[in-house]
């Protein structure tokens, strides 16, 4: 399926709804989504259940689909 943001490529740093909802948006619309994730358990969102499947709550699902997800390690400065 093709869309106006076709080759087009975003990065989402937002967890929760606000930011996971918009990246959905983008997706739905052609765009090629990476989800950035923080290490330590990834997105709140992710225990928002009852109900779960794969061990994820179904809202994390319904409003993280159609993208890629990447676990970033802290930094810190040496």
């Amino acid at each position: 399926m093709s869309g106006p943001l076709d080759g087009v490529r975003v990065i989402e740093v937002g967890q929760a709804l606000a930011g996971p909802l918009a990246g959905v948006i983008l997706a739905d619309l052609g765009a090629d989504v990476i989800k950035v994730e923080k290490p330590d358990g990834g997105d709140d969102a992710r225990l928002w259940g009852p109900p779960f499947v794969d061990g994820d709550s179904v809202s994390f699902h319904s409003n993280n689909r159609s993208r890629w997800t990447l676990k970033v390690p802290r930094m810190s400065r040496g």
